[in-house]
């Protein structure tokens, strides 16, 4: 089911994330989906994410999906060029899947074969307008296509937490240019910029999901500070998750920590998408505790 359909309904949607792995079998992942994340919206599953090889976003997307599952395709840019990128998106249609969430894709210099070349043949915004030709009925050539044409609710990705505030809002206008119906964002952990950068947003219309990420201890928190855009744990999150290192490594701290987030910015935003990252199982405790 389209989740641009459920923000037309008024619904707050919530969806979680998970990543492949590296190899084909995928029983615990299906499992641990079902278990911990069915009664969510939807589930996005990344596409080699961090450029680390893993089996491959649309397949389990197809695996998910016939386990009674909702998936989100991500796609990314950095490794396919528009023939195949136009190709795996006509897949995507034939296996019934119906969410995708355009992306430009890390560099592969920061993953597991950073000797690989990158293909970059387009970025974000351009993917988003190829899923919008594709769903005119022809190819970015100019070709019909034969027979019906794909129908997609198209996803992409904001920092609302940048230090260039002005740059992401205008990359999210292009990108509702070129065809973007929902967004998920950065983790958030400054509530306050979320909301400034919230009041800013609305003028385009389209609803925004607050992206979390769960913080298992104060060195994964020191660590996306160092190396990961758009994203700051301020000092006293970072405190809190020393303060009782037991609490933290049973993932109550992180818990309380990202509900906390959640309700201070559950007013301003449409729906709540959490990034685990092999975490799943306390989705269930997060929503409960943020009172979704």
């Amino acid at each position: 089911m389209k989740i641009s359909e459920m923000f037309d309904r008024g619904e707050f949607v919530v969806t979680a994330e998970v990543g492949p792995p590296k190899g084909f079998h995928i029983d615990e992942l299906v499992k641990e989906a079902k278990e911990y994340l069915s009664g969510i919206s939807a589930v996005n599953v990344t596409d080699c994410q961090s450029s680390v090889m893993r089996l491959g976003s649309l397949a389990t997307c197809k695996v998910l999906k016939d386990a009674g599952l909702n998936p989100i395709f991500q796609l990314t840019c950095r490794d396919r060029n528009r023939i195949a990128l136009q190709s795996d998106i006509l897949s995507a249609a034939l296996f019934g899947i119906d969410n995708i969430l355009c992306l430009t894709g890390d560099h592969t210099k920061l993953g597991d074969h950073p000797g690989a070349k990158p293909v970059f043949d387009l970025d974000s915004v351009s993917l988003l307008h190829t899923v919008k030709t594709l769903e005119s009925g022809v190819d970015l050539g100019g070709n019909e296509l034969v027979g019906d044409a794909p129908s997609f609710a198209k996803g992409a990705v904001v920092s609302p937490c940048s230090e260039s505030v002005d740059a992401q809002l205008a990359k999210m206008e292009r990108k509702v240019m070129a065809g973007a119906e929902y967004f998920q964002t950065q983790a958030v952990y400054d509530s306050e910029k979320f909301i400034e950068f919230m009041e800013k947003a609305k003028q385009f219309g389209k609803p925004v999901q607050l992206g979390i990420v769960i913080l298992k201890n104060a060195g994964m928190a020191r660590y996306m500070n160092n190396n990961v855009a758009g994203i700051h744990v301020p000092d006293e999150m970072i405190e809190e998750l020393k303060a009782d290192k037991e609490k933290t490594k049973a993932g109550i701290t992180g818990i309380e920590i990202a509900a906390r987030i959640i309700k201070e910015c559950k007013p301003y935003c449409q729906g709540v998408h959490i990034m685990a990252l092999g975490w799943e199982s306390k989705v269930p405790d997060l929503l409960k505790l943020a009172e979704i």
